[in-house]
């Protein structure tokens, strides 16, 4: 069984799921074959030499190659696990600035706003490649998608190929995790089916599993309860739309505000890229990209005036890294599709076919899944309210006019999409925007004319 990691110069995915792939006791028994391949040959060389140390630690018998060649990485796989980015801070801090710069409150800028739009573009190239290679070379592989914006390189995927993908992200259980925090009771105990879309969704139940109790009137109860200030960077913002909407939403206010008109009233400390506009643009030759901090509370404030950047410092080893299982769920949804196991999925992006109702089949959405006979399958939710499934539907016309704007190369459609964002407010300045996005990222983006 052929398991390839595209982008497996990146240490942080790679060494994940280099040792997810190698502690797996099923996956040992299919004869593993592990192929690496990113187009860095040196992290790449690195990566190799830590999953033949891993191998050899654990006694594994797999087969292990590295290649900077998408054609031999991908020709008769099982499945292809993806994680890539184009010169990610670079052009991230550029996602959450110039949207800044025109007077839109961008939050984050990485899946959601006008920048969550031209990270999407400048993926849709590399992502569709392999895709596209997949199609010719691995027609039955499973594509296992880590990259972002998850659910808009996704539903380009999906609908532009005849590729199976599936996307994977955390979110989902940032919420679970607040939920469980709120009402004290271990994570385990509760049953919490979620829907939406990646970094938009929202819980349709809060229940015991032991018992079946309803404790949304409990979560309520204990929210209003709660100190306004307490956990504020991450749920400030989840608390008031769980008071208007009336449904708890995921995954923290930095990634949820990305798609709401009024988020900055509640995300007021996104230190994340800032610079002195007046020093000049933080993108010129040889100029610094500004420092990128998740949240405020991440950031050294304290530090002294002339310590070095904490961003520079030095990576842990990989060999110092423990031979432990992540949390992931790649390898074992590999696990269940190979071995023909049913299982529950919490949480996945897949196209909709019906499973969130006033939502379109093609698009992609975040929703619980089953694993039955090695496929995927979206589990049949609730209507969402209407005030919620507005919000999503929203997002849902501007990924398709995205997808659109791809394939007819066409900055009128790109334009409509970004006018559509709540988060707009004003055509001119949306022009004159969408023009400095192009001059600033012409050389990666595709042809728009």
């Amino acid at each position: 069984m052929k398991v390839t990691l595209i982008g497996a110069g990146s240490r942080e995915f790679a060494g994940k799921m280099v040792r997810d792939l190698l502690l797996s006791g099923p996956i040992a028994e299919k004869q593993l074959e592990i192929v690496l391949m990113d187009i860095a040959a040196a992290p790449l060389s690195e990566m190799l030499e830590y999953t033949q140390s891993v191998a050899g630690r654990l006694g594994h018998s797999a087969t292990i190659s590295a290649t900077t060649e998408l054609d031999d990485a991908v020709r008769g796989a099982s499945f292809v696990i993806t994680a890539i980015e184009v010169d990610r801070y670079r052009y991230w801090s550029q996602d959450f600035a110039v949207p800044r710069t025109y007077g839109f409150q961008q939050v984050y800028g990485e899946n959601g706003g006008p920048g969550g739009l031209f990270h999407a573009l400048r993926q849709f190239g590399p992502l569709l490649e392999i895709a596209r290679a997949i199609e010719r070379l691995a027609p039955d592989a499973l594509f296992l998608n880590f990259s972002n914006p998850e659910h808009k390189v996704c539903e380009a995927i999906s609908r532009l190929t005849s590729v199976k993908v599936v996307g994977l992200c955390h979110g989902y259980f940032y919420g679970v995790r607040q939920i469980s925090a709120f009402l004290d009771i271990p994570s385990e105990r509760l049953e919490l089916p979620a829907a939406g879309i990646n970094h938009f969704t929202w819980f349709q139940a809060v229940r015991d599993r032991e018992t079946g109790e309803d404790l949304y009137p409990r979560l309520r109860e204990l929210e209003h309860e709660a100190n306004w200030v307490s956990d504020w960077h991450e749920i400030g913002l989840s608390r008031i739309l769980f008071r208007r909407f009336g449904l708890w939403p995921s995954p923290s206010a930095n990634h949820i505000g990305e798609y709401l008109s009024w988020a900055q009233d509640y995300v007021p400390t996104q230190l994340q890229y800032f610079h002195d506009p007046a020093d000049g643009s933080p993108w010129r030759p040889g100029a610094e990209i500004p420092e990128w901090y998740y949240e405020i509370r991440f950031a050294d404030t304290e530090r002294p005036f002339r310590a070095p950047n904490p961003a520079l410092t030095l990576e842990t080893s990989l060999e110092a890294l423990p031979l432990e299982a992540s949390e992931e769920l790649a390898i074992p949804i590999i696990e269940w599709v190979a071995c023909g196991v049913e299982r529950d999925l919490p949480a996945v992006n897949l196209p909709n076919r019906g499973a969130i109702p006033g939502l379109p089949d093609d698009m992609v959405v975040e929703v619980p899944a089953r694993v039955e006979n090695g496929e995927l399958v979206p589990m049949q939710m609730e209507a969402l309210p209407t005030g919620i499934l507005a919000m999503v539907q929203l997002q849902g016309a501007i990924h398709k006019l995205l997808v659109e704007a791809y394939v007819e190369q066409s900055k009128a459609k790109l334009l409509q999409a970004i006018l559509l964002d709540p988060v707009v407010d004003s055509h001119n300045r949306a022009v004159a925007m969408l023009d400095e996005f192009l001059a600033l990222q012409g050389e990666v983006l595709p042809p728009l004319r």
